[in-house]
C-alpha cells in the first residue's frame, strides 16, 4: 500500500485548508484510512479516521464539528476538510492506512496502522 499525501499549508486562524491522502496498491475492501497530527514537542496523536468497510467515520473531540474525513471515489483519495482552523490544529499531518480488519477500539491507535504517508505542515496563523 502506497500513500501520497497532499494539501495542507498556512492559513488564518478561523480559515479552512484541506488535506488529501492517495491511497494505491494492494488495499483489499478492509482498508482503513486515518489522519493522525504532531506538533513540536508532543506526540503524534489521532485526528479522524475512515473505515471502508462499513463507510463509517470518527474524530478525536478536539476536531469533531470542524473537520470532515471523506472518500473520493473517482480518485481513489481520503479527504480531510479542515475548517474554522485554530493555532493549536498547527501540525504535521500524516496519513496512514491498514489493509487488514480493524475494530472500534483499534481506530485510534497509531500502532494499529502499517502504512504511512509523508507528512504535510499546517500552519495556522492568530
Amino acid at each position: 500500500v502506497q500513500l501520497q499525501a497532499s494539501g495542507g499549508g498556512l492559513v488564518q486562524a478561523g480559515g479552512s485548508l484541506r488535506l488529501s491522502c492517495a491511497v494505491s496498491g494492494n488495499t483489499g475492501n478492509q482498508y482503513t484510512v486515518g489522519w493522525f497530527r504532531q506538533a513540536p514537542g508532543k506526540e503524534r496523536e489521532f485526528v479522524a479516521v475512515f473505515r471502508r468497510s462499513d463507510l463509517s467515520t470518527a474524530y478525536s473531540d478536539s476536531v469533531k464539528g470542524r473537520f470532515t474525513i471523506s472518500r473520493d471515489n473517482a480518485k481513489n483519495t481520503v479527504q480531510l476538510q479542515m475548517n474554522s482552523l485554530k493555532a493549536e490544529d498547527t501540525a504535521v499531518y500524516y496519513c496512514a492506512a491498514r489493509n487488514r480488519r480493524i475494530i472500534n477500539s483499534q481506530l485510534m491507535n497509531i500502532l494499529s496502522y502499517d502504512y504511512w504517508g509523508q507528512g504535510k505542515q499546517v500552519t495556522v496563523s492568530s
